[in-house]
């Protein structure tokens, strides 16, 4: 709104860029922010920006009057949460399902249906505890096949077995009405695989992940060995053509978190998934 305004927004500015350029330069002994050039370019944006703004909890209740279906995407892992995740291995803000609620303006009964978007094995970008780490051949094939790199930063992701005590945290953090598991067909041709059920800490078995990193890294995790297979899952569209193998391990999967499987990603194209059940029907 301030945009709108652009006496207010350049005392707004001038109020700022005293105290930050007493820091810039007085502190890191670097050169001050022109007020006046910044306050140019961003008005020069007003126009453009203007037709954008809106009061859009107003227009999603008007929404919803009608019926209409609407769709609120996170990003960033639940587990990164700034106050629920392994803590300070986090990011800056709440990415949990509820922060829908909140960041949009509509009340939490409002949200219907929660997708738990989880990939069939576990990965994690940057430091922090990774209980089912692979550092073997198995992380690699794991890491390449995945094409496992970080989308904005481009750094590899760490690689592991599927961790079910972190998805059922997850689960209870978000209230996940039904899952989607995207890269099934990243484990086809593994001899064997392997799922987390449970982790060993301080001579004590835990079913979910413990409060914060310090905890969490001290767990070992406690596997399940299943059978992999042979025959691809790349675009498999029905879930009776998948191999009998990867139908036991998603079985599986969803029996030790309590959750549903609605949806399974066999390949990168958005045509390449099996839809079991539809979250808006």
């Amino acid at each position: 709104r301030d945009l709108a305004d652009p006496a207010r927004f350049r005392q707004r500015l001038d109020e700022v860029l005293d105290l930050h350029n007493f820091t810039l330069k007085h502190y890191l002994g670097a050169e001050p922010v022109d007020g006046a050039r910044v306050a140019d370019e961003a008005l020069a944006l007003a126009e453009r920006i203007a037709p954008m703004v809106a009061d859009v909890p107003a227009l999603l209740a008007q929404a919803m009057a009608r019926d209409e279906p609407l769709l609120f995407e996170g990003a960033q892992g639940a587990l990164l949460d700034i106050d629920h995740g392994t803590y300070p291995f986090v990011t800056s803000s709440n990415c949990v399902a509820g922060a829908a609620a909140a960041g949009a303006g509509v009340g939490p009964q409002s949200l219907h249906y929660v997708l738990g978007i989880v990939k069939a094995y576990t990965t994690r970008v940057g430091a922090g505890p990774f209980p089912t780490e692979l550092h073997d051949e198995t992380g690699i094939h794991l890491a390449t096949v995945g094409k496992e790199f970080g989308s904005v930063t481009g750094r590899p992701r760490r690689c592991g077995w599927f961790d079910a005590p972190a998805l059922r945290r997850s689960i209870q953090l978000n209230g996940v009405s039904g899952l989607v598991v995207t890269k099934l067909d990243v484990l086809d041709g593994l001899p064997t695989v392997k799922l987390c059920t449970a982790y060993r800490s301080g001579g004590r078995t835990l079913d979910l992940l413990p409060f914060g990193a310090d905890a969490v890294g001290e767990c070992e995790p406690v596997y399940e060995e299943m059978p992999g297979w042979t025959a691809s899952t790349v675009g498999v569209r029905d879930w009776d053509a998948l191999p009998a193998n990867a139908r036991r391990y998603l079985e599986r999967l969803s029996e030790l978190v309590g959750a549903p499987i609605d949806i399974v990603s066999t390949g990168p194209d958005r045509e390449e998934t099996i839809l079991r059940r539809h979250p808006f029907h």
